[in-house]
């Protein structure tokens, strides 16, 4: 399930475009996810009372969450698959603390793939999704076999 040299290349270089406003695109990701899929609101507390996208866009908060949420990830596709050191500690609090399932990093995946080809449309050919999608599949199953270490089922 690799990426090749190719693909992770394409990865990179598309999330350094990313990189050029994690927050903002960060922020985007989480306003999409909470939109499309409101039960993954449920999962944060600290931002259960943003009710209407307004609130979500005017909360300073929710961009600095959004832009730690993908530095994380920039950090782990940075990585190329060799990710161990940065995805045990996202793992362990993401299962023991945090209880988010598999299915909520589907979602979110999702969306980061909707944001990405909003905001950079004429860098995000089928080649680079295609390559993007496996990069964000590969961290997804490695991330639930790291839940299954940590005795946890999501």
């Amino acid at each position: 399930m690799g990426l090749s040299d190719g693909e992770w290349q394409l990865v990179l270089n598309i999330w350094g475009k990313v990189e050029t406003d994690l927050n903002g695109h960060g922020q985007e990701v989480l306003i999409r996810l909470f939109k499309s899929h409101p039960e993954t609101l449920e999962k944060f507390d600290r931002f259960k009372h943003l009710k209407t996208e307004d609130e979500m866009k005017a909360s300073e908060d929710l961009k600095k969450h959004g832009g730690t949420v993908l530095t994380a990830l920039g950090n782990i596709l940075k990585k190329k698959g060799h990710h161990e050191a940065e995805l045990k500690p996202l793992a362990q609090s993401h299962a023991t603390k945090h209880k988010i399932s598999v299915h909520f990093l589907e979602l979110i995946s999702e969306v980061i793939i909707q944001v990405i080809q909003s905001k950079h449309p004429g860098d995000f050919g089928a080649d680079v999704q295609a390559a993007m999608k496996k990069a964000l599949e590969l961290f997804r199953n490695d991330m639930a076999a790291k839940y299954k270490e940590f005795g946890f089922q999501g």
